[in-house]
C-alpha cells in the first residue's frame, strides 16, 4: 500500500471495519475482512457477498457514430451478439469483449452497455479509463463523438450470490417491476451524465442507480452504479439488509478465487499483449457460424486471422487446495516432466472438491452426502503446445510440484445465468 494510491469512497469504512488493505490497480482496496477469504468465498456461493468495486473505470461514448467507433475498436460484433439468435445489442443490454491493439493483443477487457443507439457506457478495469479513452480518441476518424472518462466520478458496489435479489429488493422502489424481464447481461437505470438522470431504478430514498445483472464471480448477482457521494450510504444499507440473508463484505482475495473457479480471466494477467487466440474465451471474438472468420472487421482482426501464435491458454483444476504463486520461476511440466509453459493464475476455490474423479461444488444438489470440501487449486496456464481435457500436467515452483488436470470448466452448478424467477 503506497502513499500515492487512490482511495474509493468506501476507504474509511474499510479501515474502520477491520479490512486488510492492499494496492490493486493503483487503489487501496480491501483484500479481506475479519471473516477471512474462505468464509467470504463460501458466503457468495451459499448466501451473498458484498464487494466495493468503485475502483473500476467508466467511460461514456456519445454521438450518432458511436456505434461505428465501437465496432472498429471493440471485439464483439454489436450488430450480432445477444442470445442464441445473435441479435443486435439493444438499449438495456450489455456485452463482454476486449479492446485489441493492431497486433491482436489485449489493451483491456470490458463490458459495453447500450443506453440508447447514440449513447454507450464502457466499464474497464482500474486505472484503464484514460488508456481506453485515449485509444478511442485515436480511432474516432474525425467523427462528432463525445468520449468522457468518468473515472472516480461513480460509485460501484457488487452484490453477488443466491440471496442477492432478496437483499436488493429491500432497498429499491418497485422491486417486482425492476426484476421483471431482467435476464443475464441486462441492466435497468441510466448511465447518462454521471448517473443522475431520471432512470427507472431508484433506492427507497429516491436516489437513482443503475442496476446491472452482471458480475465477476460466476454466481447470480448485481453490479450497482450510482453517484460517488452516495456510495457509503448505499453500502451501509446493503450491509444492514444483508445481515438476515447471511451476506458478508468481501475483499479482492475472494473475488479472485471466485472468478478463477468460474474460469473468468484477469486482464493483464490471463490476457495481455500476446494475440487473443487459442484461449478459453473465444466467445469474446465475433466468429462466424463455422468459425472460419469474423462477422465484422475491427482493429486487430487481420492480425488475429493471420496469427501463427504457438501459445495456448488452458484451464486447470488441481487435486487439493495447495497452490503456487505465478512468477517467472514457476513453470508447467508435461507428464514426462518437460517444461512446456508458465502459470498465469493459480487460486484455491474453497467451494469445490473431487469425489471419484468428478468435481462437485458445495452448491451441487447431487453431491455425495459424505463429501468434505477442502477446496481445489485452479486457474490458467499458458503453454507452447495444445493440451486436451483430462491431460495431467504439473506446476513446479522451486522444489514444489503440484499435479493438476486440464479441464473445460471448473466450479459446477454456478448460478449467474439462473432465471430471475428462481432467485427472488
Amino acid at each position: 500500500m503506497g502513499d500515492s494510491a487512490k482511495q474509493t469512497p468506501l476507504y474509511n469504512w474499510h479501515m474502520s471495519n477491520g479490512a486488510k488493505m492492499g494496492n490493486f490497480g493503483g487503489y487501496d482496496m480491501p483484500l479481506w475482512y475479519n471473516a477471512g477469504p474462505k468464509d467470504e468465498h463460501l458466503a457468495v456461493i451459499r448466501q451473498a457477498g458484498i464487494f466495493d468495486t468503485s475502483h473500476m473505470a467508466a467511460i461514456t461514448v456519445k454521438g450518432t457514430r458511436a456505434f461505428e467507433l465501437l465496432q472498429r475498436c471493440f471485439s464483439k460484433d454489436l450488430a450480432s451478439c445477444i442470445g442464441p439468435q445473435k441479435k443486435q445489442l439493444s438499449a438495456g443490454r450489455c456485452v463482454y469483449g476486449v479492446f485489441p491493439n493492431e497486433k491482436g493483443g489485449v489493451i483491456d477487457d470490458a463490458l459495453v452497455y447500450m443506453n440508447d443507439p447514440d449513447i454507450y457506457t464502457i466499464i474497464v478495469n482500474a486505472g484503464m479509463g484514460q488508456a481506453i479513452s485515449s485509444h478511442l480518441e485515436a480511432h474516432r476518424q474525425g467523427e462528432d463523438i463525445e468520449i468522457q472518462d468518468l473515472t472516480d466520478k461513480t460509485g460501484k458496489i457488487d452484490v453477488q450470490g443466491p440471496n442477492a435479489a432478496k437483499i436488493v429488493s429491500e432497498l429499491i422502489q418497485n422491486p417486482d417491476q425492476v426484476f421483471d424481464k431482467m435476464p443475464y447481461f441486462s441492466f435497468k437505470g441510466d448511465f447518462k451524465g454521471e448517473i443522475v438522470a431520471a432512470g427507472d431504478v431508484r433506492l427507497k430514498d429516491g436516489t437513482p442507480i443503475l442496476l446491472s445483472r452482471t458480475g465477476y464471480t460466476g454466481e447470480f448477482g448485481f453490479e450497482i452504479f450510482l453517484m460517488a457521494e452516495r456510495t457509503v450510504k448505499l453500502w451501509e444499507l446493503i450491509i444492514e439488509a444483508g445481515k438476515s440473508h447471511g451476506a458478508l463484505p468481501c475483499g479482492l482475495a475472494s473475488r479472485d478465487s471466485l472468478r478463477a473457479g468460474a474460469a473468468l480471466p484477469l486482464s493483464h494477467q490471463d490476457i495481455g499483449e500476446w494475440p487473443f487466440v487459442n484461449n478459453p474465451w473465444p466467445f469474446a471474438l465475433p466468429f462466424n457460424e463455422n468459425g472460419s472468420g469474423f462477422t465484422k472487421d475491427f482493429l486487430g482482426a487481420e492480425a488475429l486471422v493471420a496469427s501463427e501464435n504457438s501459445q495456448y491458454t488452458h484451464v486447470f483444476a488441481g487435486f487439493d487446495p495447495r497452490k503456487v504463486i505465478p512468477g517467472e520461476d514457476v513453470i508447467v511440466l508435461d507428464e514426462k516432466l518437460n517444461s512446456i509453459g508458465t502459470v498465469l493464475t493459480c487460486a484455491t476455490d474453497m467451494a469445490i472438491d473431487r469425489h471419484e474423479g468428478k468435481i462437485y461444488s458445495v452448491a451441487s444438489e447431487d453431491r455425495p452426502a459424505e463429501m468434505k470440501f477442502r477446496g481445489l487449486c485452479c486457474g490458467f496456464v499458458k503453454t507452447t503446445c495444445q493440451l486436451r481435457p483430462g491431460q495431467i500436467v504439473f506446476l513446479q515452483a522451486g522444489k514444489r510440484k503440484l499435479k493438476v488436470e486440464i479441464v473445460e470448466d471448473i466450479r459446477p452448478n454456478r448460478t449467474a445465468r439462473r432465471a430471475m424467477g428462481k432467485m427472488k
